[in-house]
C-alpha cells in the first residue's frame, strides 16, 4: 500500500534560490512542450507525444550552451513534467477534459523527485540540495519512493512523502447492516441531509470571509503594477484565500471521518458539479460548499476501511419520488422545499425525502452486487400520515 504524508519544509535562503531555480526549470520544459506539441499540430496538422518524443529532447537541450541551465535541476523531475503533459493530454482526449494550459510563476510551483532520496527525524533530501530542514509531524514505517516539493502561492514550501508499506489492503465488507447504511442528499441551506433526518449546516467559508476578502482585492487593484507595495498586497490576498482553503478542508476532513466510522456503506448521488457551475446565481455558492472535494474525501477513507460507497445515478428522482409509496411527482421546483404525497398522504421534507430514497436504492444496488444486508428495524419516516 502506498501512503503519502505532506510535511512543511523551512528551506534557508541559499536553497530557497535552488528550489526555485528548481521550480523554473519544470515550468520551463512543461511549457515548452506545450508549445511545440501545439504548434506542430496547428502549423503541420502532425501530432507528437509529451513521452515518447519530447522527453527524448531533453539530453539535447542540456547539451546548448542555450538551454545549459537544465543541468542544474533533477534531471528526473523535468522528465516528470513530461511525462505529466503526457498524462494532461490523455485525460482531454479520453475524459473529455480542458485542454492543458501553461502554467504560471505566480500559481502554485512542484517538482517530482525519485532518485537518492531520504528522511530523518527533522529534515529531508534530494538531488542537488543540502538536507533541508523539515515538521516531519508522522513518521511512516515503509520504504521511501518518492517526495514532491511544492511552493504554495503564498510562499509556503512543503514536501510529499510518498511510502510503500508492508499494510495489507483492507478487504471489501461481504456483509452489511441495513442500519449502518446511510443515504445523503447535498444541499446549499444545509451542506449534507442524511436519511435519519439529521441536517448539518453549511458553513459557508468563502461568504463568512467575504468582508475581509473584497477589503484586500480593492487594496490590490490601487497598487501599481510591478511595484513592491503591490507584491505584498497580492500575498495578503493569497494568505487571506489560503485560510479559507484550510478551514473548508480541515471541516470536511474532520466530517467525513465521522461519517465512515459511524456507517458500512454510504449512498451518494452522482453530481456534475462542472454542469451545475455554469449556473451563475448559484455557482459561487456550488463552489463553496465544495460537494466533489466532500466525496473525494469520503471515497478514499471508506475504501482504507473497506467500506462501501454508492454512487446512483445521477437521473435518479430522489426528491420527487415518495418513499413510502413510490408515487412520483411530475415536476418539482427547487423553491419547494415540503410536499404532500397525493397518492398515499405523507407530508415530506424535500431533502430527508430524497435521502431515504438513496439509502433505499443503494441497499437495492448493493444486494445486485451479491453482498449480504441484513434486516432491519424499518427506515425513519420523514412525516407521519394525515388522520383520515
Amino acid at each position: 500500500m502506498l501512503k503519502a504524508t505532506k510535511v512543511r519544509i523551512y528551506p534557508n535562503a541559499e536553497q530557497v534560490d535552488l528550489l526555485n531555480r528548481q521550480f523554473g526549470s519544470v515550468r520551463f520544459v512543461y511549457n515548452t512542450a506545450l508549445h511545440i506539441i501545439s504548434h506542430r499540430y496547428h502549423r503541420h496538422a502532425q501530432s507528437l507525444s509529451a513521452y515518447h518524443d519530447i522527453k527524448k529532447l531533453l539530453p539535447i537541450a542540456k547539451r546548448n550552451s542555450r538551454y545549459a541551465w537544465l543541468k542544474e535541476s533533477d534531471s528526473v523531475a523535468l522528465a516528470q513534467a513530461c511525462i505529466n503533459l503526457d498524462k494532461a493530454f490523455k485525460r482531454f482526449f479520453k475524459e473529455k477534459k480542458g485542454y492543458p494550459r501553461f502554467k504560471s510563476r505566480r500559481g502554485k510551483q512542484s517538482s517530482y523527485h525519485c532518485m537518492s532520496v531520504s528522511v530523518g527525524d527533522d529534515w529531508i533530501r534530494v538531488p542537488k540540495c543540502s538536507p533541508i530542514r523539515a515538521k516531519v509531524h508522522r513518521h511512516t514505517e515503509g520504504k521511501l519512493k518518492s517526495i514532491t516539493l511544492s511552493r504554495t502561492s503564498t510562499g509556503k514550501y512543503y514536501a510529499s512523502l510518498l511510502h510503500e508499506v508492508e499494510q495489507p489492503v483492507v478487504a471489501p465488507l461481504k456483509k452489511v447492516d441495513a442500519s449502518k447504511v446511510v443515504g445523503i442528499d447535498m444541499g446549499l441551506t444545509h451542506l449534507l441531509i442524511d436519511s435519519t433526518g439529521k441536517k448539518i449546516a453549511n458553513p459557508r467559508h468563502t461568504k463568512k470571509a467575504q468582508r475581509n476578502l473584497n477589503r484586500k482585492q480593492q487594496a490590490l487593484s490601487r497598487k501599481v503594477k510591478g511595484s513592491a507595495r503591490r507584491a505584498k498586497a497580492r500575498l495578503k490576498v493569497a494568505k487571506a484565500h489560503e485560510r479559507v482553503a484550510n478551514a473548508r478542508n480541515d471541516y470536511q476532513h474532520k466530517l467525513s471521518r465521522q461519517i465512515v466510522d459511524d456507517n458500512q456503506a454510504v449512498i451518494v448521488e452522482t453530481l456534475k458539479v462542472s454542469n451545475m457551475l455554469k449556473n451563475r446565481k448559484l455557482a459561487q455558492h456550488i463552489a463553496d460548499a465544495g460537494w466533489h472535494a466532500l466525496l473525494s474525501k469520503l471515497d478514499y477513507k471508506a475504501s482504507e476501511q473497506g467500506k462501501r460507497v454508492i454512487k446512483l445515478n445521477q437521473w435518479f428522482a430522489s426528491s420527487k419520488t415518495c418513499h413510502c409509496c413510490g408515487y412520483k411527482m411530475a415536476e418539482m421546483s427547487l423553491k419547494v422545499r415540503s410536499w404532500r404525497c397525493p397518492e398515499c398522504g405523507v407530508a415530506h421534507d424535500r431533502d430527508v425525502n430524497a435521502a431515504i430514497n438513496l439509502k433505499q436504492q443503494g441497499i437495492i444496488t448493493l444486494k445486485a452486487e451479491g453482498l449480504s444486508v441484513s434486516a432491519h428495524g424499518g427506515l425513519r419516516q420523514s412525516s407521519s400520515e394525515v388522520a383520515a
